[in-house]
């Protein structure tokens, strides 16, 4: 038992640390967000809560200047500030904002929050695991390798959950009428805005390649449209 005591020890760290993680998030977003108010855009998003069968859907704007999209670890919605801003500004359009909240949706309704704190307390343990078979086989880089291990690990969940959400988002705003364009024409700007990768191991990026993402809504539509 003293054998694994390690391992239990690094699974209840890790899943201490997920549970503040989410409650200090929690906070955060309550201190610095404000309920999304935009005619178009919440037209649209009762057009998806129809779909869904919710009486109502609400989205929130996170009063940050990155440009990003977020489901918070208790299910809420949420825009930065600064995509919000680059739809006033006409860069980005109602329907491509509403994919990216059909994404964040996808991640809610198939439970990726919950899942990524099992898969966060794992993944702690895992590398505790690692790192004492691997040092003692080398010792000098047995800790390094263990994290390596488990950051492709991390990084190859992440973009499984990153299609699935893609994926769910593509059928949302097809049944809603709204198509899959804005979520490709979307993918296509924000490649533009943040060009990623730089170089970084592919199995190592948390999110899939733009083109990837892309492939895979593009298969979607074709089964779609054979089925």
């Amino acid at each position: 038992m003293l054998k694994f005591t390690p391992i239990l020890l690094a699974l209840l760290v890790g899943l201490v640390m997920y549970r503040f993680s989410a409650w200090r998030t929690g906070r955060e977003l309550d201190r610095r967000s404000t309920p999304l108010r935009d005619k178009r855009l919440n037209a649209i998003i009762r057009r998806m809560a129809r779909q869904l069968d919710l009486p109502k859907l609400t989205v929130n704007i996170y009063e940050i200047e990155p440009i990003n999209g977020l489901a918070a670890p208790d299910g809420r919605i949420f825009i930065t500030r600064g995509f919000f801003n680059k739809y006033r500004a006409g860069e980005v359009t109602a329907d491509e904002l509403a994919s990216v909240i059909a994404h964040e949706l996808g991640h809610v309704a198939l439970g990726h929050s919950k899942r990524r704190m099992i898969d966060f307390s794992g993944q702690n343990a895992l590398r505790v695991a690692l790192s004492v078979v691997l040092g003692r086989f080398v010792p000098v880089l047995g800790v390094y390798l263990a994290n390596l291990l488990v950051s492709m690990l991390a990084a190859g969940l992440s973009r499984k959950d990153e299609y699935e959400a893609d994926a769910y988002a593509a059928a949302l705003m097809e049944k809603a009428g709204i198509g899959l364009y804005p979520q490709i024409s979307l993918f296509r700007k924000l490649e533009e805005w943040h060009p990623k990768g730089g170089g970084q191991a592919a199995w190592l990026m948390s999110h899939p390649k733009t083109a990837d993402r892309i492939n895979a809504i593009r298969k979607l539509e074709q089964g779609w449209k054979a089925s």
